[in-house]
């Protein structure tokens, strides 16, 4: 009987009592944290918990979490109070003190565990831990009161502990590890039930699992899976295979005693710790040996990745390294992919893409999508005793249908769906309600209610009238901004565009940044996450050859930027000063601006359907003109930007929005607003002190704080130096001054007075 060791993180709270709980992540849960008045009697519990999940489980590997290593992390939180559909966020932070233990897999991946939180993540590189603790914290803690928050204060003391655990190991584990050692290290059994338990049966898809099972068994055929993300490939070959295997199981005949013949891999695993040169060859080796031994299939997650991994391109990749293998019948293999990565493939590696044979799943039908929405539904309801309220499943279904229609059906949904399940489970309700689809639709995509529900109205005046007090001296401006908003409220935009694609045109500090500041706002910044600004300085991109940092960084891996699309599509991308990028990177942006999506060269599609792309320009702005004198034709812009961009660009924008030079009862009332903003700061809200600025104050700031030449920027150096530095030294002068008014005015000399 083989013996473990389990690491465990033990802690005592405030109280005296002691929490013990394993760190490997397929061993943690809520089950298994053990609280008792010692941590000896805590780390007991666990053990005796782990030997008997070990009995139930049948699990395929030890624990796998090497080196742990205890460090205590500081990361600040924001408490927050929510009423109805408003956020009223603390004034001060609270910093938390969290119990980090880090360490790695056998794999060499990198791993970390928050037991005190119930949280873990897997990371990279080193560098990444500090950043990734502190996003994973912040996530795990958002929308949580004091109170709530309290239950997280740091334990009194925490420490590292290993319990040695007794597991049967089963004959079939056994028979695994002595004739697959290679195999298990880098791969695993897609018939295990700790396995399957990831996916949900194939709903709507009986007949793509049908023909997967009709070419693994009976025509012993590699195959590819293409389909767009999110269309269920994975799902499909999991149910291909649970049924492959279902009929084996009473086979008299099978030559190995090793049950499960299709492992799931993928190419960065296959070459994991593999430093020097023919290393992953060889181990790849070892894995077609293994395979052959038991008639057995390689299943790769992307294939698009096996010509991107293991060498320094396609020629000297796992790709290109496994295609005699392929072509001799040595190894059988199963890839996933998507329609444009399948061709990027075969423009690569043209002979590898023709070893395979071709399966397609079609995007589903609505009715088929919500009859697999409500078939996920009613197995929830029978796993976890949750019912639902009528309509979410239409709901759901109808959400992620208006405003993500780019995204293949069911997939994303029935992940959405799933956690609603088990989020009214873990907060002990009996029933998913409408309001909350509604809720973490909002909380997903930062879209306002009023956008995700068909019976409330929207007033574009009112719209309107919001920019408007924001963006001062712009109502033409505010008014095409509302529009946008509008139409997309109305499901009348192009679904296969991006939300809306405007050009910002004018002279500098007139609000054209401000103003896409805003509509990030507005449209997406009722979520979790609060900025959905993505701002790029064109002029970065002004040379020919830095076109490709658009969309790929030095390694061929996503750039930043269509990482953060990506991970979040519903934002407001801003690209600064357009006509300083270079004449490729306006070729690349045809396909964002016609078809809502950005392909590199290897077929990996980033989409911009839920985005709404602003470019910003100084063409057509009149120099010369002194202040008061300089407005211009908002033909004058169009004209402009049509003699500078090509035909086949401007076309493609929806609007030429035309900002005007600031006058001076403009920046009368943009210094005003300013003040006004001034005296909502933390300093003077805490002692509740209020400011009362006076007429000539106002004029002062005006007289040497605004020049045409670049609009409204300056006023905010001209208030920080002249406002707000002598009123930090009166109130560090001042301090016991609460809750009465604050008097700011301008001597003849023109120094500020404050009394």
């Amino acid at each position: 009987m083989p013996v473990h060791r389990v690491p465990l993180l033990v802690w005592q709270d405030w109280e005296g009592f002691w929490t013990a709980a394993p760190l490997d992540p397929g061993l943690s849960g809520d089950e298994s944290a053990a609280v008792d008045a010692t941590a000896e009697r805590a780390a007991r519990q666990v053990q005796s918990y782990v030997e008997w999940w070990f009995e139930q489980n049948s699990w395929p590997f030890p624990p796998d979490f090497l080196e742990p290593e205890l460090i205590h992390a500081r990361v600040s939180i924001r408490p927050q109070y929510r009423e109805s559909d408003r956020v009223y966020p603390c004034e001060d932070e609270l910093e938390l003190k969290v119990a980090c233990v880090h360490g790695h897999l056998e794999s060499g991946l990198l791993i970390c565990s928050m037991p005190t939180l119930g949280a873990a993540f897997h990371f990279y590189q080193p560098g990444d831990l500090k950043r990734m603790i502190a996003e994973t914290v912040r996530r795990r803690l958002a929308d949580q009161t004091p109170r709530q928050l309290s239950r997280y204060l740091p334990p009194r003391e925490a420490r590292i502990e290993e319990v040695s655990v007794h597991a049967p190991e089963p004959k079939r584990q056994r028979t695994m590890q002595a004739e697959l050692p290679t195999l298990v290290q880098v791969a695993q059994a897609i018939g295990e039930p700790v396995f399957r338990r990831r996916f949900a049966s194939a709903w709507q898809r009986e007949s793509e699992v049908a023909d997967l099972v009709r070419k693994l068994g009976g025509e012993k055929a590699n195959v590819v899976l293409v389909g767009e993300h999110a269309s269920g490939k994975s799902t499909v070959l999991v149910a291909a295979v649970r049924a492959l295997e279902r009929s084996r199981d009473g086979d008299e005949q099978q030559s190995s005693t090793v049950r499960h013949r299709y492992w799931l891999s993928s190419a960065p695993r296959l070459i994991a710790g593999m430093k020097y040169l023919g290393e992953w060859q060889k181990r790849c080796e070892q894995v077609i040996g293994e395979l052959s031994s038991i008639d057995g299939v390689l299943c790769v997650e992307n294939l698009l990745e096996l010509l991107l991994v293991g060498g320094t391109g396609p020629a000297a990749s796992l790709g290109a390294f496994f295609l005699p293998y392929l072509q001799n019948g040595q190894l059988r293999l199963v890839a996933e992919t998507t329609p444009e990565e399948f061709q990027a493939c075969r423009r690569l590696l043209p002979g590898l893409a023709d070893v395979f044979q071709v399966l397609r799943l079609a995007p589903m039908d609505p009715p088929r999508a919500r009859a697999a929405l409500a078939a996920v539904a009613a197995s929830r309801t029978r796993e976890t005793k949750v019912t639902a309220e009528p309509q979410v499943v239409e709901t759901v279904d109808h959400l992620f249908r208006r405003f993500m229609p780019y995204h293949a059906l069911p997939g994303r949904a029935t992940r959405f769906l799933t956690a609603l399940f088990d989020e009214a489970k873990k907060q002990r309700r009996g029933e998913v309600r409408l309001s909350d689809v509604v809720e973490s639709f909002l909380d997903q995509t930062g879209l306002p209610e009023e956008m995700l529900r068909d019976d409330l109205p929207l007033a574009v005046e009112e719209v309107e009238q919001w920019f408007q007090k924001r963006i001062i001296g712009q109502p033409e401006s505010c008014r095409i901004a509302a529009e946008v908003i509008a139409t997309f409220k109305a499901g009348l935009n192009d679904p296969r565009r991006p939300v809306g694609t405007l050009l910002f045109c004018g002279p500098t500090g007139v609000g054209k940044t401000e103003l896409a500041k805003m509509m990030a706002a507005y449209l997406f910044g009722h979520g979790k996450q609060a900025e959905r600004l993505i701002r790029l300085d064109m002029s970065e991109f002004a040379s020919p050859w830095n076109a490709e940092r658009l969309v790929a960084k030095d390694d061929q891996t996503p750039s930043d930027f269509l990482q953060k699309v990506r991970q979040q599509p519903f934002v407001v991308v801003l690209l600064d000063e357009i006509e300083k990028a270079s004449a490729e990177v306006f070729d690349m942006l045809l396909g964002v601006l016609d078809e809502g999506r950005l392909s590199d060269r290897y077929g990996r599609t980033t989409i911009f359907r839920s985005a709404v792309l602003i470019m910003t320009s100084n063409l057509g702005t009149a120099k010369g003109k002194s202040i008061g004198f300089n407005a211009r034709p908002a033909g004058a812009y169009e004209a402009a930007v049509q003699d500078f961009f090509r035909p086949e660009f401007f076309n493609r924008i929806d609007a030429v929005v035309s900002f005007q030079p600031l006058d001076v009862a403009v920046c009368r009332a943009i210094v005003r607003k300013e003040l006004a903003d001034l005296g909502r700061r933390a300093g003077l809200f805490r002692a509740n002190l209020r400011l009362a600025v006076g007429d000539t104050l106002v004029e002062h700031l005006v007289r040497i704080g605004f020049e045409w030449r670049y609009g409204a920027r300056p006023l905010q150096r001209v208030l920080e130096t002249h406002v707000v530095t002598p009123l930090s030294r009166y109130l560090l002068a001042h301090p016991d001054q609460r809750e009465t008014e604050v008097r700011l005015d301008v001597d003849a000399d023109g120094n500020v007075v404050i009394g």
